[in-house]
């Protein structure tokens, strides 16, 4: 509350007790003929004082709801400045991870994703995940609400607007996942055609399922996932394992890279630059205070803060563990495994960071920084080539964090759900066991059916030749760090 509307509330309050205890001394007092009509003229005066003064007051209680919903809208707003800058966290990541020769296509693909995100969501996507269900208590919205989303008594709404900023940076997080599973081998023009789809049909589609009622007024516009009570608080499933499970899809269609895997053995192919992937690590951490704080969509109340610390102390944890049992695999802390445990850690925490306790988000991040060691092992050892860990630190780190607040729900945190630990039995460790097989279902069949169509028709994967050379010099022409010649 500024200190204006403190003021003028205080004195109105101060003025109304006043007035209500001169008006008391006069009826106390036994009046004269004269005496009474004065103090007629003089109550008849309070009167009006009062009314006015009533008026000023609710006035003051309007002005101080107006200045609420105005920070609210702020905070919705400053929150999704901040998630839009994980693009360039993600970025960084990914090209730090991959070969000098890819950095100038990475860098490209994860611009042209947010871009194409921007529009597509904007005119189709946040119709399909918010509007008026088609199917009425399982998901899809209408397509064709569009404008009339953003709109109240026919005039633009601000906060409908927040809204829209907010949602559109998860969606082009959502798209952006898929790059890194796919890097080093993927058609430009092919990803320019799988983002339009992942951002107007998959991620939303499957988003209405969970989040329909998030809309502003939109309450009971709910979902199937959300009428079982799915907990899924910023997006551990809604956001990141669709990514992930998409991207899984994509680098399974593809193949592996070439040389990567050879007669049984696994060759290492080394990131260009770990100083680039650590800072994309912790612009992406930093970006996570806007991904999970945010998603209270409300500085009332202050719970934005207890999620700001279960969102750290869970990436830290997961860093923690990751560096820990990679060095007992391998005989040394590998700081790519570390990163990735940073950041399996913090895509864990989305889905409960409302509902645990900190000692909660420290077991749900240190898990997550193990998964991400062996889930990379694994995907290796059965030659799915992921270049960046993204399938590992979305995709399973999303489901296990998911699946974490079935277990680990705190009755003293968020709304007071109870995880099996805390005495609250099976049943919403089945409600987010469904919400992660409906996710996995959904967004690796998609992927599936999307890759085989294009790699038949468009084309997926670039030529032996194209990888070879370098996806800069041949799709971009462009170089991320040319040679000088004097």
């Amino acid at each position: 509350m500024s200190s204006s509307l403190k003021t003028k509330f205080f004195v109105a309050l101060v003025a109304l007790g006043s007035a209500g205890w001169v008006a008391g001394a006069l009826y106390a007092a036994p009046p004269g003929q004269d005496e009474t009509q004065s103090e007629e003229q003089t109550l008849q005066s309070l009167q009006s004082e009062l009314n006015t003064l009533k008026t000023d007051l609710e006035t003051t209680k309007a002005d101080l709801e107006t200045a609420r919903s105005e920070s609210d809208l702020m905070w919705v707003c400053v929150t999704a400045f901040l998630v839009f800058f994980m693009q360039a966290g993600f970025a960084y990541v990914e090209a730090g991870f991959i070969r000098t020769k890819n950095v100038v296509n990475i860098l490209a693909k994860n611009t042209i994703d947010f871009l194409l995100a921007t529009v597509v969501f904007s005119l189709l996507g946040f119709s399909l995940m918010f509007g008026p269900q088609i199917l009425e208590g399982i998901g899809l919205g209408h397509p064709a609400a569009g404008s009339e989303l953003y709109m109240t008594d026919g005039k633009p709404d601000a906060h409908k607007f927040g809204f829209l900023i907010f949602q559109l940076v998860f969606c082009g997080t959502a798209a952006t996942i898929v790059s890194g599973a796919m890097a080093e081998r993927t058609r430009f023009v092919s990803y320019i055609v799988y983002t339009i789809i992942i951002s107007a049909f998959v991620y939303p589609i499957f988003g209405s399922a969970a989040w329909s009622s998030l809309y502003p007024g939109g309450g009971d516009n709910k979902g199937f996932l959300a009428s079982l009570g799915f907990i899924d608080f910023a997006g551990s499933t809604v956001v990141h394992s669709i990514g992930g499970w998409i991207g899984l899809a994509g680098a399974i269609i593809l193949g592996p890279r070439i040389g990567k895997y050879q007669k049984g053995r696994i060759l290492p192919i080394f990131g260009h630059s770990m100083p680039m992937a650590t800072l994309g690590v912790f612009i992406l951490w930093f970006g996570w205070f806007g991904f999970n704080p945010g998603s209270t969509l409300s500085v009332r109340g202050g719970s934005f803060a207890i999620v700001a610390v279960t969102t750290n102390v869970a990436a830290a944890a997961g860093g923690l563990g990751a560096m820990v049992i990679s060095w007992i695999l391998f005989k040394r802390p590998d700081v790519s495994m570390m990163l990735n445990g940073v950041l399996g850690g913090l895509v864990a925490i989305t889905a409960g960071c409302f509902n645990v306790s900190i000692l909660g988000a420290s077991m749900i991040g240190l898990v997550a920084g193990v998964l991400v060691v062996f889930s990379v092992i694994f995907f290796d050892k059965i030659h799915v080539d992921d270049p960046v860990g993204a399938v590992s630190v979305h995709a399973v780190c999303g489901a296990w964090g998911t699946l974490a607040v079935g277990l680990l729900a705190h009755p003293d945190f968020g709304d007071g759900v109870k995880g099996l630990f805390y005495g609250g039995g099976f049943h919403q460790l089945g409600v987010q066991a469904i919400g992660v097989g409906a996710a996995f279902l959904w967004a690796f069949g998609c992927g599936l059916i999307m890759f085989v169509i294009m790699k038949y028709t468009i084309g997926l994967r670039v030529s032996e030749d194209e990888e070879l050379e370098g996806l800069d010099i041949m799709e971009h022409g462009n170089e991320a760090y040319p040679e000088r010649v004097s």
